[in-house]
């Protein structure tokens, strides 16, 4: 009696615990990458250690980090959403270091106003775009084609406006875009109370939307990961965010450069995510032939999606060249493959139809802590591109793997 009465017991608890892990190892699954991102970081911290400290995470380079790869993380959220489109642009580095070129006889030779100088600039990074968008959408040349055209277009077009030489000496407006930062606004002080408390309200906003998107979910009968999980989740996360305001509160502030990166995250987020242009994009990624069929005007989404990533890569030239303070004829160089990585090793489907502007932030951050912790362990520059490649290969052959999985489950 007493056998038979404990086995059903301990299998329905059995059977509970599992169904309580399933969602946690799901969402795991899913969150993947940043737990990828959370490794990177632990090594190199241990790595790094000097003088009982850790190099990485000392304030001073956690700021430098973000400003050294703001340019990157930039391209990246344009590149993700080419990606996900089925297109890809390799023409983007050259295309930063085109308008870097020209804001630079803008702002210097022609001693334009600053901000001028900066809209200008971007309206040409668009009409750059809307170049390669038409050949793309309306002439039908494939991506790859018509942006390596362009990369060697706009290459060139570096040069001549720069004339062969460097172009230097910004405004320091202008400079502040890439090397600015947002200090002292509520007084001077040890720890900076501003950069606090903007680290206090982006927890609060991300706590907020959580909850809410959690909620909504629940309400149309959607699997959500048990409580315990999703608050401790929460306290994960709104720790790492206040640290780093601290870090950034105990050196400078907060970069402009990582002011403008939030914006733009803001922004996309709620085009991918929320707006009938955002559909659009993933509905021509995952099935171009359905989308025209529902009515999707397939061509002038691929239009504008170039017109967008125009725009970026021209900020993001902007960026690079405040950073310098210098517009060069070697600005650019290596920029598209960085934002490709970052997409895919963000989550990005090689085939379309799969990756978010989230995700290739986060790819972008592996690669900057990377580039970051190698070079301070003094790690010459061709190991650093060898271990990018692998990482880049993994992350694309982890992306293969999943699907064949799904496909196998099915």
């Amino acid at each position: 009696m007493t056998d038979t009465a404990t086995k059903p017991s301990q299998g329905g608890a059995t059977s509970r615990f599992a169904s309580y892990l399933s969602p946690i190892i799901s969402d795991l699954g899913k969150n993947g990458i940043f737990l990828a991102l959370i490794a990177v970081v632990a090594l190199f911290s241990i790595l790094t250690i000097q003088d009982g400290s850790s190099v990485l995470l000392r304030p001073q380079n956690i700021s430098n980090l973000i400003v050294q790869n703001g340019y990157i993380l930039i391209l990246a959220i344009g590149m993700v959403m080419v990606i996900v489109a089925g297109h890809i642009d390799l023409s983007v580095g050259s295309v930063a270091a085109f308008i870097g070129a020209v804001s630079g006889v803008l702002a210097v030779k022609m001693e334009l106003p600053w901000w001028i100088a900066i809209i200008v600039s971007l309206l040409i990074g668009a009409l750059v775009g809307a170049w390669q968008g038409f050949w793309i959408a309306y002439v039908g040349i494939p991506a790859f084609i018509v942006t390596l055209a362009g990369m060697l277009i706009f290459r060139g077009l570096a040069l001549v406006v720069l004339g062969n030489s460097n172009i230097g000496s910004f405004p320091d407006e202008y400079r502040a875009l890439g090397n600015g930062f947002l200090t002292n606004v509520l007084g001077e002080f040890e720890l900076d109370p501003f950069t606090l408390l903007i680290g206090a309200i982006a927890i609060v906003g991300l706590i907020v939307q959580q909850v809410r998107t959690r909620r909504g979910r629940q309400s149309y009968g959607q699997e959500v990961e048990p409580t315990a999980w999703f608050i401790a989740k929460l306290v994960l996360v709104s720790a790492g965010i206040m640290w780093i305001a601290y870090a950034l509160a105990s050196f400078k502030g907060i970069p402009i450069t990582l002011i403008v990166l939030a914006v733009l995250v803001l922004v996309y987020g709620i085009v991918t995510n929320r707006s009938v242009f955002g559909r659009h994009i993933y509905a021509i990624g995952g099935n171009r032939h359905a989308a025209e069929l529902s009515g999707v005007k397939t061509k002038k989404v691929d239009f504008f999606i170039f017109v967008n990533m125009g725009v970026l890569a021209a900020l993001a030239g902007l960026v690079f060249t405040a950073r310098l303070n210098l517009a060069g004829p070697k600005a650019g160089d290596g920029f598209e493959l960085e934002a490709i990585s970052a997409a895919f090793i963000g989550g990005a489907a090689v085939q379309g139809g799969v990756g978010t502007i989230g995700g290739a932030i986060i790819g972008g951050l592996i690669i900057g802590v990377l580039n970051n912790g190698m070079s301070i362990l003094g790690i010459g520059i061709e190991w650093q591109q060898a271990v990018k490649g692998l990482v880049l290969l993994l992350a694309v052959a982890f992306d293969v793997f999943n699907k064949r999985r799904a496909g196998r489950s099915r």
